[in-house]
């Protein structure tokens, strides 16, 4: 099995992972905006490419699936400060 595949199938494992590239982005200066813009499109590329393989992200792309652009957005952002707090 593949670091990705695990990275994906694993919700806290996507939470570290993710939470450490937010650390690496902010070190390198990009602003809090363009992290969430950058988490908006990952979730995107997700929804349209991962088939969810547990019930958190399940949960995560059914929001993600009813919500209009301005809930998906929210839902990045809350996606990006939950990483944070795990990196």
């Amino acid at each position: 099995m593949s670091t990705e595949n695990t990275v994906i199938k694993n919700f806290d494992t996507w939470k570290k992972f993710l939470g450490e590239r937010v650390v690496q982005a902010e070190k390198i200066g990009m602003s809090e905006e363009t992290i969430t813009k950058l988490a908006f499109e990952i979730g995107e590329f997700l929804d349209n490419k991962v088939d969810p393989a547990n019930s958190s992200n399940r949960a995560i792309k059914e929001l993600w699936d009813v919500g209009d652009d301005g809930d998906k957005k929210t839902i990045a952002k809350l996606m990006v400060k939950l990483a944070k707090n795990n990196a």
